[in-house]
């Protein structure tokens, strides 16, 4: 990376630029969780790390036997699954954040829809205001009717801004007119929903291989060919939210970020937990800078050879750090975030800020940063872009036309179909 002069900071270490920004509790609990995922990720050590590892890797047996626990009574018939007589594709990782899986959800939309299914995107909206407390309580109380779902778009209009919907179903309705996306914990509810309301025939469960009452005939998997497993380790001392043989619950495994280069490691992997499943490789290709406020393109050649300052608050900035420096940005000056952290307008001035010290000819962020970021809090004048990526599917085209085709062109016994849970 070409860093020259570039100030690289995480809310974990930003403790001695901001003297005239007084540290809030808010502000000390983000750098602690900061710190938690720094630990997670291996990106720091010493013995206050190892120490606090150490803890985390007991809670994780914990959070292991709840997941086998779960699994246990859905695979039983303790808890059931509540089949909608509706196609439902579920859309998931078995690690948290960083899998790309936002592209491929968008992808797999547009194919379904270019092929005449009607398709709703139903997303648990994390990062959303949720409903209050008090409210709940009342409701609860009174025995009122839940809420419906939000409406994030109803197919033709976007309803929601991203601080009520969530960052991904808000970039999902803005991208993909003509779709509907419902925000809910109940997804069963939501598509219940989806199908009376706008007779959709297709439910696209987004972040859904880890909700257990709404199964898919068809299960993707997103794995991070970068970063597969993590350490391995169960949440919260590594990134998994169930064991690695789960992949055996997959009917598709897509290999996202790929660079095109064999890895027989993982595949064998993979293999090894399901012998039959597809494997299909995809790339998160940059195609165009975007003014964060307007709706202009701008062609990627314009990064090569500018001092670009960036932020990004996703769960591997590495990832998008990279994209600017392989397009022949000189990066001066770089601030990581929490993934889904809502900025302030003071966040962004302070930014802006060290933006133009550093000397910066533009200021560049994620597109699913780009959504959180209110017009009136930018005032400063220095060109504030976002890069836009999309999938590209670099191996197993066919597999992936054949996923599409099993969806829109279903065998008669296929809804039927449940795919077996994992102890």
């Amino acid at each position: 990376m070409q860093t020259g002069r570039l100030h690289k900071v995480s809310l974990s270490q930003a403790t001695d630029i901001d003297d005239d920004y007084p540290e809030g509790w808010k502000e000390r609990f983000e750098r602690f969780e900061q710190f938690t995922i720094d630990v997670i990720y291996g990106r720091r050590s010493g013995w206050r790390e190892s120490l606090w590892g150490s803890f985390l890797k007991a809670l994780s047996y914990i959070f292991a036997g709840i997941v086998r626990l779960r699994h246990f009574l859905y695979d039983h018939r303790v808890l059931r699954d509540q089949p909608l007589g509706c196609l439902v594709v579920v859309v998931g990782n078995l690690t948290v954040g960083g899998t790309g899986k936002t592209p491929v959800v968008e992808k797999f939309a547009r194919a379904l829809q270019a092929r005449g299914r009607k398709v709703a995107i139903l997303s648990r909206g994390y990062g959303s205001k949720p409903e209050k407390k008090h409210r709940k309580f009342l409701r609860w109380l009174t025995k009122e009717e839940a809420p419906p779902p939000k409406i994030v778009s109803d197919g033709e209009t976007v309803l929601l801004e991203s601080d009520k919907a969530g960052d991904e179903p808000y970039m999902l309705a803005q991208n993909l007119p003509g779709v509907i996306v419902l925000v809910d914990k109940n997804r069963v509810k939501a598509g219940e929903y989806a199908i009376k309301r706008f007779e959709c025939d297709t439910l696209l469960l987004d972040d859904g291989f880890q909700y257990l009452p709404l199964r898919g005939q068809l299960n993707l998997l997103m794995v991070d060919k970068g970063d597969p497993f993590g350490n391995r380790n169960m949440l919260p001392r590594g990134i998994l939210r169930e064991p690695v043989k789960h992949l055996k619950r997959a009917s598709y495994v897509f290999l996202t970020k790929s660079d095109g280069k064999p890895d027989p490691e993982l595949e064998a992997t993979i293999r090894r937990h399901k012998p039959d499943t597809e494997i299909i490789e995809c790339t998160h290709e940059p195609k165009f800078l975007q003014p964060i406020f307007d709706s202009g393109r701008i062609e990627l050649e314009a990064l090569k050879g500018k001092r670009v300052a960036a932020f990004s608050g996703i769960a591997v900035p590495e990832s998008f750090e990279r994209f600017l420096d392989d397009l022949g940005a000189e990066l001066v000056y770089v601030q990581r975030f929490l993934d889904h952290h809502r900025f302030s307008a003071v966040e962004l001035q302070r930014f802006f800020e060290h933006a133009r010290a550093s000397e910066a000819d533009m200021v560049v962020t994620t597109e699913k940063d780009a959504v959180r970021i209110q017009e009136e809090w930018v005032t400063d004048t220095i060109p504030f872009l976002f890069l836009r990526l999309e999938v590209e599917i670099i191996a197993g085209v066919k597999d992936f036309n054949e996923a599409v085709s099993r969806i829109c062109f279903p065998k008669k016994d296929m809804r039927a179909t449940r795919a077996p849970f994992v102890r």
